[in-house]
């Protein structure tokens, strides 16, 4: 079956999550992307696309006229370069039809959500594209996303704090999973990858080297079990280090009986930057968060199976030319046991406009 995604902020980062996942991935305008499932894709588990849909053959008119007697509440969106005249549904269907306005021809994300477009079988966006019609399956979620990060009990933005739709990216880049996989966070902070992890279905361990945060993950993750919007999603279970871990020397207990493991993880970015670091500060910061990295996966390395994926968020720096400098670590990286797993020709950066440091997606997998 073939589906529809419009693309996140970061196209190339939703580009690879979809490639990690589904078949067949094809970009076809700078916001859309095509991909192949057997199945209905989850649109609330992918935190890079914005909505997805699914190809219809019929014509849209048709497709309309079969829907269930009662009104019509209807968005469209066009996303074709020669854009045609759209017909007045209103006129054609004969029945009571609610048009909602778009902006530059297309429902917004916000707009599609709230008024639940996708999600019933009378409330519809149809969305033309350059290869055809696609009905929409949905939009993202925005009031969960904000629940889930806004309303924990324990967030420290001293430390910085991991939006839930980057955490999903970052277990979804490690490709297809087992439902008994296991996502291991060996710098777990307030837990929103564990958060994320148990939310698709899948088991979260981790550990973390601040007592605090060991701390705030516990309470976290409580409240998410026992939140009356999300208990019924949590099927699987977590488990949390009972100590401080030092994630570049010692044995991470958590993994002690897990079989199926996958690691995503945002690692120590360095410290905060309010302007863009000297040239001389920059190659600092530079070989301390390399020293840093090539510690904590030597240290890994032995502690998890062969075929192991990864997925990790380090940083990457502001230029004056508006460019990121990124940590080049492949040569030792590999000398350690690693391959890298290829899912773009492009670096795969998530950033705010102006934003001094950036995450930077690797992916690897354990030799």
């Amino acid at each position: 079956m073939l589906f529809l995604s419009v693309l996140g902020r970061e196209p190339d980062l939703s580009l690879a999550e979809l490639k990690a996942k589904f078949h067949h991935v094809r970009q076809i305008s700078p916001v859309l992307a095509t991909f192949e499932s057997d199945s209905t894709p989850v649109l609330k588990n992918f935190g890079g696309s914005l909505k997805f849909a699914e190809k219809i053959d019929s014509d849209p008119v048709k497709y309309l006229k079969n829907l269930p007697e009662g009104k019509i509440t209807l968005g469209l969106s066009d996303y074709r370069e020669k854009k045609s005249k759209l017909l007045n549904y209103k006129r054609i269907l004969k029945r009571s039809v609610r048009l909602l306005p778009s902006e530059n021809g297309v429902i917004s994300t916000a707009s599609a959500h709230h008024n639940q477009l996708g999600e019933k079988e009378n409330r519809v966006e149809l969305i033309f594209t350059p290869v055809g019609t696609f009905r929409s399956l949905g939009a993202q979620n925005i009031s969960s996303y904000k629940s889930r990060d806004q309303l924990r009990p324990a967030r420290d933005a001293k430390v910085g704090m991991l939006p839930p739709k980057l955490a999903q990216i970052l277990i979804n880049l490690c490709g297809p999973l087992e439902n008994n996989t296991t996502i291991f966070d060996p710098f777990c902070g307030t837990g929103t990858v564990l958060q994320e992890a148990l939310l698709m279905g899948l088991s979260a361990a981790g550990s973390d080297k601040n007592p605090k945060m060991l701390e705030y993950s516990k309470k976290n993750l409580e409240y998410l079990k026992n939140s009356p919007r999300f208990a019924s999603e949590i099927h699987l279970d977590y488990t949390l280090a009972e100590n401080p871990t030092d994630a570049t020397a010692d044995k991470f207990s958590v993994l002690k009986n897990t079989q199926n493991l996958a690691v995503a993880s945002e690692l120590y970015l360095g410290p905060p930057l309010s302007s863009i670091p000297s040239a001389e500060k920059l190659e600092r910061l530079k070989s301390d968060e390399k020293s840093f990295i090539l510690a904590f996966l030597k240290n890994l390395a032995p502690q998890i199976p062969s075929g192991t994926p990864l997925t990790l968020a380090v940083p990457a720096w502001l230029r004056e030319n508006g460019r990121y400098s990124r940590l080049f670590l492949l040569d030792e990286i590999k000398e350690l046991g690693y391959n890298e797993r290829k899912l773009s020709e492009r670096p795969l950066l998530y950033y705010r406009e102006g934003q001094i440091v950036a995450r930077d997606i690797i992916l690897l997998r354990k030799v």
